[in-house]
């Protein structure tokens, strides 16, 4: 493998993830086999947990693009892209003076971008939808407690 260029800048998660997906990680129970270091089977495990288990490429790309009139730093973008906040409550702390920068307008039109353009964990979409499987209905309660 040859280095092209040393610490060209930071890695999104999904680009951590792929890199781990590459070099054998997986959830396979049978994960001695694979040339992956411990620590690295951990973040891999932490990451296919998150909203970037169904990232792709294209799907940051055409963030990047349709986020360039929003005036956002590179941080700001990569924050947004591996959170993927989904209200104006989780990114109004990733923008730097969001309220002085940006227009409440504009914030909500970059909230509904990120939700269409980056793809959701499919976990919390059952949770939003009523079907996560934990969830115990209040007839089930009253039948569990007699």
């Amino acid at each position: 493998m040859k280095i092209v260029q040393a610490n060209a800048g930071a890695l999104t998660n999904f680009e951590v993830l792929d890199f781990l997906r590459s070099r054998g990680a997986s959830t396979d129970p049978t994960r001695v086999i694979a040339p992956v270091a411990p620590s690295e089977f951990k973040v891999y495990d932490y990451l296919v947990q998150s909203a970037v288990c169904n990232q792709t490429r294209e799907s940051i790309n055409e963030f990047l693009k349709r986020c360039e009139k929003y005036d956002l730093a590179n941080a700001e973008k990569l924050n947004i892209i591996n959170i993927r906040p989904s209200s104006l409550v989780e990114i109004d702390p990733i923008i730097e003076e969001c309220e002085k920068r940006m227009k409440s307008e504009d914030v909500e039109e970059l909230v509904e971008m990120v939700v269409q353009v980056l793809p959701e964990h499919p976990a919390s979409v059952g949770i939003e939808r009523g079907t996560d499987v934990d969830k115990i209905s209040p007839d089930q309660e009253l039948m569990e407690a007699n």
